[in-house]
């Protein structure tokens, strides 16, 4: 089970909010082959929802993710951070066995 911070979804949300459902209505988190260590993380807004998909809702957050992401970051703690280089979204995942400097891309 993937895990947001208090701070990812106050960010997420304010996101969403600012879109006002244009870009739909739902946080998608993927995982897809690419990146400098093999998979790639992805966080985009979705309007809809495939049969397989998982939908978890964090405190009125609707967070989607298909079953292949699950299974590559079970466990995973999604934070947002500002710090003085900059602000995002960063990925904790504790399954990677090696990640790239940027934090974007992982290995199992």
């Amino acid at each position: 089970m993937i895990q947001l911070t208090p701070q990812a979804i106050a960010m997420a949300k304010a996101a969403l909010a600012e879109t006002n459902g244009e870009e739909g209505n739902f946080l998608r988190i993927s995982v897809k082959g690419g990146g400098c260590s093999g998979f790639q993380y992805g966080l985009s807004f979705s309007d809809s929802t495939d049969e397989n998909d998982l939908v978890i809702d964090y405190d009125g957050l609707k967070v989607v993710t298909d079953v292949f992401t699950a299974t590559q970051i079970p466990g995973t703690v999604v934070d947002y951070e500002e710090t003085l280089s900059g602000a995002g979204f960063k990925f904790q995942n504790p399954t990677a066995k090696r990640t790239c400097g940027c934090g974007s891309s992982f290995g199992s």
